[in-house]
């Protein structure tokens, strides 16, 4: 039953308290807002928030598994329309992700349940967006490059939520959400125009390819972004003694996140088979799994004030991957790869579905219905 109810009955109950906060608005948001208040006006009334979540993206998860079709290794070039569809997927997921909360005002059906619903779209979505700007820039021939890429864009996502769970704020810096998936539409966009191989271009003086413009630009912004992270991490906790407002240790997240990049580098490491340049993509959706549901974790215990566990069964898949490595592998790695990748999607999946299915039922709402006589909550950012 525990598997079944993932969260207590404090939990649900602390929930029920649960007040969203967030503070800062990056540089491009204001004059998009123009765009998204209009788009809104389109949106029939009856629609529920949580579906135009999951539409957004549903959008963004296919165009981008199109592309993982054609690029399977991350080294090939696609079609130049699926590049299109790609950048479009991005635009349309952004637009939905923005007018949600909107929705969820205008109907009067904002929730804890809405709200974390978002944060558990994005956080694939994460996944799915570190892993095909890889494949447009063909990164898969430098694959210690797209190994750093799209773990980074991980890290930084889990980064942005530990902050949360420390201040009990979600904070956007100028340059945030917004701006990276603008610039990700234009990647997608110049390789539908010049072809993936435009980014094995040499820029004239500077002597570097091109794709390294967008390695770089992942550089720089981890590091602005970590720094404002951590600044708010290890001095904006509102707790005694250091403590989050959860009243736990500020580093307690810290050994879930650091748990999947060490296994996946030593996994990376040990392969005999090099295994994440020949699966790039199974390799990322597999731990990208594992990072997603350890994020939903994080938010389910900010939005409960409760301490996060270090065991769970998200880790499952990774260790099989792990072990079997490290037992000079015994069983095909790309089936075991694949094995991995399926335990940790369904173990996503189950996860969500039980939470949401738990928390809708304590708070008599729908998830995916707006119910008439749903109790006022704070809304939802954006």
């Amino acid at each position: 039953m525990g598997f079944l109810r993932p969260l207590s009955e404090a939990q649900l109950k602390r929930l029920e308290e649960h007040k969203y906060r967030a503070s800062g608005r990056s540089l491009l948001e204001p004059p998009l807002q123009v765009f998204w208040g209009w788009l809104l006006k389109l949106v029939p009334i009856w629609m529920a928030p949580n579906t135009i979540t999951l539409l957004g993206l549903a959008t963004n998860v296919l165009s981008i598994l199109l592309l993982v079709y054609y690029c399977p290794s991350a080294t090939e070039q696609a079609p130049s329309y699926v590049y299109v569809l790609c950048g479009l997927g991005l635009f349309i997921y952004q637009s939905l992700d923005a007018i949600d909360g909107k929705q969820a005002r205008r109907t009067n059906s904002s929730s804890p349940l809405g709200e974390l619903f978002d944060h558990g779209c994005d956080s694939f979505s994460t996944v799915m967006l570190g892993l095909g700007s890889c494949l447009a820039v063909r990164l898969g021939t430098n694959s210690e490059l797209m190994f750093f890429c799209c773990f980074i864009g991980l890290f930084l996502f889990y980064c942005a939520h530990w902050q949360t769970y420390v201040s009990g704020s979600l904070r956007f810096a100028k340059i945030d959400v917004t701006e990276v998936q603008i610039c990700i539409m234009l990647i997608f966009f110049l390789s539908a125009i010049g072809g993936a191989t435009l980014w094995e271009s040499e820029i004239p003086v500077l002597g570097i390819r091109m794709k390294i413009i967008p390695v770089l630009g992942i550089t720089l912004g981890a590091i602005y972004s970590c720094s404002n992270y951590f600044r708010v991490i290890f001095t904006g906790g509102t707790g005694k003694n250091g403590s989050t407002i959860a009243g736990t240790s500020v580093l307690s997240p810290a050994t879930h996140i650091g748990l999947v990049i060490i296994l996946a580098a030593m996994i990376h490491k040990k392969s005999t088979t090099h295994l994440f340049e020949e699966h790039p993509c199974l390799y990322v959706l597999a731990f990208g799994c594992v990072t997603s549901k350890v994020t939903n974790k994080l938010v389910v215990a900010h939005m409960t004030r409760s301490k996060m566990k270090l065991q769970d069964t998200a880790f499952i898949g990774p260790s099989l991957l792990f072990f079997n490595q490290y037992f000079d592998s015994f069983i095909n790695e790309y089936i075991v790869l694949w094995i991995a990748m399926i335990l940790s999607l369904c173990d996503l999946l189950m996860y969500c579905t039980f939470v949401c299915t738990q928390i809708a039922s304590h708070l008599h709402i729908q998830v995916f219905h707006i119910s008439p006589h749903a109790p006022e909550q704070v809304p939802r950012h954006k």
